[in-house]
């Protein structure tokens, strides 16, 4: 797979069409991802884009990787595709380790006290994204001379049961000398927040066209939603905070297509669009006279997931505070260059 707009929008097109085939449902411990939708994913070879075909991935640029990522956030696809494409798969080629097969799903996890001695990883990994449904596991954890990235197979090693409120498996593995590969942790962490950020931005921008249509297809005391003022200062609230996140995390992706440290990028996307995560949300279902909250609904599957990911790989607070120790020196400026 080459470079290229023109790869982007067929790679878009095409997980719309996997989509297409795959309903929208409420996840249940019964349920707790879409297994279907991964196979699909995989035969298209599309849980590797952005990852070398010479590692064992499909090819392709990180804008591919970001496209595929944020097409299945818009359409709430349940697999651990962002994960894979922009977190664990890119920390682990960048610490020089071999990249699992992309076809058996690869997930992260930041929290938690873990250790690596000998070769071997022992502690307690928290939240873990897709925890019961992954093969392989990223993790920071503490080495002899520093923290390291381990990489582990996880096997049959079972998982506690915890979801975040979309229902996307959360869970926490206990871990006893596990054979792990171990290499530089890198911007694991900086790596996950641009990941949800992307996933919060497509997801805010899905939310807004529909609320668009709504409010232009529902009637009210003789003409739609979209006529009355009060409506649109709300349509154009939305419209703003789906704006500053696009820009914020498009940045922050450009300069990861450069090379560049993406720590300070990384926050300050991350903290917009998590704050916009309260605006979008809200007044959408403002709009939509609060049927959304059913779970029938598809602004449903959307706001919840919104709220979750807000929430996960590092809060506004927690990313606010990197961003404030980068600015709080005598000279900042280099820092708020490091942001775009």
């Amino acid at each position: 797979m080459s470079g290229g707009a023109d790869d982007t929008d067929l790679v878009v097109e095409t997980v719309r069409d996997v989509l297409a085939g795959h309903e929208r449902s409420t996840l249940t411990p019964e349920r707790r991802w879409d297994a279907e939708l991964w196979a699909e994913l995989a035969q298209a070879g599309l849980t590797g884009v952005g990852l070398p075909e010479e590692a064992g991935g499909s090819g392709g640029e990180l804008a591919d990787a970001v496209a595929v990522v944020g097409t299945l956030a818009a359409g709430a696809g349940a697999v651990p595709v962002a994960e894979q494409l922009l977190v664990a798969g890119p920390a682990v080629l960048a610490a020089g380790l071999t990249l699992p097969p992309v076809d058996q799903p690869l997930s992260v996890g930041v929290s938690g006290a873990l250790r690596v001695e000998d070769g071997r990883l022992s502690g307690t990994a928290t939240d873990v994204a897709w925890a019961g449904v992954v093969r392989h596991l990223v993790v920071p954890a503490a080495g002899p001379d520093g923290e390291v990235l381990a990489l582990v197979d996880l096997g049959d090693l079972a998982a506690s049961d915890a979801a975040n409120l979309a229902g996307e498996p959360r869970g926490s593995y206990v871990l006893d000398g596990v054979p792990a590969q171990v290499g530089p942790v890198g911007e694991l962490r900086a790596r996950y927040a641009l990941a949800r950020a992307v996933q919060l931005s497509a997801a805010a921008e899905t939310v807004l066209a529909w609320t668009v249509q709504y409010a232009g297809e529902r009637v009210q005391f003789g003409r739609p939603l979209a006529k009355f003022q009060g409506i649109q200062v709300q349509l154009a609230q939305m419209a703003g905070e789906v704006t500053a996140v696009s820009a914020l995390v498009d940045a922050a992706v450009q300069r990861l297509e450069r090379g560049e440290p993406v720590e300070l990028a990384a926050a300050a996307a991350k903290v917009r669009a998590g704050a916009a995560v309260d605006v979008v949300a809200r007044l959408a279902h403002q709009v939509h006279g609060a049927i959304g909250f059913t779970q029938e609904h598809r602004l449903h599957h959307l706001t919840t997931r919104m709220w979750s990911w807000r929430d996960e790989a590092g809060n506004e607070t927690t990313w606010a505070r990197v961003l404030g120790a980068a600015v709080a020196g005598d000279d900042p400026w280099p820092a708020l260059v490091g942001i775009v």
